[in-house]
């Protein structure tokens, strides 16, 4: 028999006016799991976590932790948000000014009249658990973004929450810094085994955190899965754009057969791409976008043999970044970027070959406006 989720949400959704912010989405988090939400700004994320939080209202569905509803639009369940057991770190960190350390840290506590020795412990222990120790007495204006940023995850912690919901915590801390926090976040994550949902539009943040990625576009999770499951396999074009880079070119269906289908790319007659095919794969015929991940492909300076997934293409430019060289492609009208090693030079105006493996193509189809629909 399969473990309960330990929090599970059905049918949630969530309209502001006449547009859907959330759209009867779905999803489960196992104990101990981190479970991102990831998407651009207005995707719905953070009205999500705002709703496991009990600040925002659904307008419909249901969540439960460890099987008993928080909120049921339909049994009118609406646990208050200090009911609910669970830790929230804010995008600005909501550190009350006028209060030191020990006190902000100490505030939940306070508002449950928790008193004596057991606040005085429990603040110490906190602290030092985020690398806090001896700044107690530090008055709140006198902290650093990293500081303010682990005052809040202590405020989080310091009651012992079911679940950590954590909303860009990290978004407003430098970029050497905020590398320093995910791996840290990530140590404290594990040593406590706590559930966290945590809600980011950055993607690195996102695949270095996470168990499992819930991307999410327009108010819906279009796929879920673990990192590497939604970056080698994506299930639509949106998510194969927003996480990572990819190359795009055009073209046209030219054969279709169960597993195998042959694009012919619209930069150059001839030039032939073959790809594994899928049931929801385009048929013969139809304009489709092909994409590549540029990891994924190599260069060469010359064509090897008459075969598929060679495209031959211009270099732009060659600019030296010390490690490397960043060419500059053109292929037709279509343009991309290339990292290759310091040991392969290519100068401007020389023809190379870009070779694309077959299993690292992916085909969407095409819209009036030439960008690629999920399938």
């Amino acid at each position: 028999m399969a473990e309960q989720p330990f929090l599970r949400a059905t049918g949630l959704t969530k309209n502001f006016g006449n547009v859907a912010a959330v759209n009867n989405i779905e999803f489960d988090v196992s104990r101990g799991e981190v479970l991102t939400l990831l998407g651009p700004s207005g995707c719905g994320k953070t009205t999500t976590l705002r709703m496991i939080a009990g600040f925002e209202k659904p307008d419909g569905g249901e969540i439960e932790v460890e099987g008993t509803p928080v909120v049921s639009i339909s049994k009118r369940i609406l646990l208050a948000p200090e009911k609910r057991e669970m830790g929230m770190v804010f995008q600005s960190y909501a550190i009350w000014p006028h209060l030191n350390v020990f006190e902000n840290v100490a505030y939940p506590l306070r508002v449950r009249r928790i008193k004596g020795n057991v606040v005085q412990d429990k603040v110490e222990s906190v602290l030092s658990l985020v690398g806090l120790d001896g700044l107690e007495d530090r008055p709140a204006l006198l902290l650093s973004g990293g500081q303010q940023q682990r005052v809040a995850l202590a405020r989080a912690l310091i009651y012992s929450p079911k679940i950590l919901l954590l909303d860009e915590p990290l978004s407003n801390l430098d970029a050497k810094l905020r590398e320093q926090m995910r791996v840290e976040l990530k140590a404290l994550q594990r040593r406590l085994s706590i559930t966290v949902v945590f809600v980011t539009h950055d993607q690195v943040e996102a695949m270095t955190l996470s168990d499992r990625l819930a991307v999410m576009n327009h108010g819906q999770i279009e796929q879920l899965a673990a990192p590497h499951e939604v970056y080698t396999n994506p299930a639509t074009s949106f998510v194969q754009e927003f996480l990572g880079r990819v190359i795009w070119m055009q073209g046209c269906v030219m054969q279709r057969e169960s597993e195998r289908m042959v694009v012919g790319l619209d930069g150059e007659a001839g030039v032939q791409i073959q790809c594994p095919a899928t049931e929801f794969s385009p048929k013969s015929g139809e304009s489709v976008v092909v994409a590549v991940r540029p990891e994924e492909v190599s260069v060469g300076k010359v064509k090897e043999g008459e075969g598929f997934n060679q495209v031959p293409c211009e270099v732009d430019t060659a600019v030296f970044l010390g490690d490397r060289y960043e060419c500059h492609l053109r292929f037709g009208p279509m343009s991309f970027t290339l990292y290759t090693s310091v040991g392969e030079f290519f100068s401007s105006g020389q023809k190379v070959f870009v070779n694309l493996p077959e299993n690292a193509v992916r085909v969407w189809r095409k819209n009036e406006a030439g960008q690629p629909v999920s399938h």
